[in-house]
């Protein structure tokens, strides 16, 4: 006999005795959280069968027909070690580029049987109390920010560089660009190439404090009938879906980049931007591109 076997009964006995101590079967349900039926129904395999007939019964057994098919399980697995995606992401993946349509909890439980249902602890989703907002109008809202990054060619000494965003509000269209200095200059050359970039025009642009973004930035985009306003200082949500693109950048395409000079970096970046834009499902879209966002605003 198990050990599990020996709780099952110890505890149905410890329910009976307790239930003849206060000579009341429905306040020693309630105790132990039981129907009455539940009771008199061990209570009669224990007066016929003895303490066997108290262990539980074992569940039904797993059949192996019902599971998804070998390779299937590999690309679930691929998808989760490789990009750290949840379950709900992989299922879009697998229904847009491969055509295999499996719901989300069945790739929960092919997680879960191989040790993968849990997320590593830096990838966890993080609950920041914001107030949220949606613009509906493409164009309304671009938010701007900047991206510190530190990359490292092998056998190289670190290098810093500056990746400037914009997304848009509406559809999170992004545009992307890298520069070797984080100066006002390289910002007024970003926001010209964010106004090409964009396949409609541009009402308002969001940005932080940042000394980049000071006097002759402002006064750029004003020219250009643009307004330029600024966010509450030390308030990042308020710019909280440009700072969410830059997690995904981390998590999807920076720990997977080998640096190796700023032109094979550039290349990269703009194979990126176009993946993000037109073929890379996304979560607050329903598993829809920005692009394909776009054209249902329009």
């Amino acid at each position: 006999m198990t050990q599990q076997e020996r709780r099952d009964i110890q505890r149905k006995l410890r329910i009976f005795s307790h239930a003849e101590q206060i000579q009341n079967v429905s306040k020693a349900c309630r105790y132990f959280g039981i129907s009455r039926n539940t009771f008199y129904r061990w209570k009669r395999l224990y007066v016929q069968f003895g303490e066997k007939a108290l262990i539980n019964s074992k569940p039904c057994p797993k059949n192996p027909k019902l599971r998804l098919p070998r390779e299937i399980e590999e690309k679930i697995l691929y998808l989760r070690q490789t990009y750290h995606l949840g379950q709900l992401r992989i299922s879009w993946y697998l229904a847009r580029y491969r055509g295999i349509t499996v719901s989300a909890g069945g790739i929960y439980k092919v997680l879960k049987r191989n040790g993968l249902s849990r997320l590593p602890r830096n990838e966890r989703k993080r609950c920041i109390p914001s107030k949220r907002y949606q613009k509906q109008m493409p164009g309304h809202h671009i938010q701007v920010d900047v991206k510190f990054l530190s990359l490292r060619a092998p056998g190289e000494k670190p290098v810093r560089r500056f990746q400037y965003t914009a997304i848009d509000d509406a559809t999170r269209i992004r545009a992307l660009q890298i520069f070797k200095r984080h100066t006002q200059k390289n910002a007024i050359k970003f926001v010209d190439y964010v106004i090409e970039k964009f396949p409609f025009r541009i009402h308002t642009i969001r940005t932080d404090n940042g000394h980049e973004f000071q006097a002759l930035f402002h006064w750029h985009v004003e020219d250009l009938g643009i307004r330029h306003v600024y966010i509450k200082p030390r308030s990042p949500n308020l710019n909280g879906k440009v700072e969410r693109s830059h997690r995904t950048d981390e998590q999807e395409f920076y720990q997977l980049l080998s640096y190796v000079d700023d032109v094979d970096l550039n290349k990269k970046l703009t194979e990126w931007e176009h993946f993000y834009n037109l073929n890379r499902p996304h979560g607050s879209l329903n598993g829809k591109t920005p692009y394909e966002m776009l054209r249902e605003k329009l």
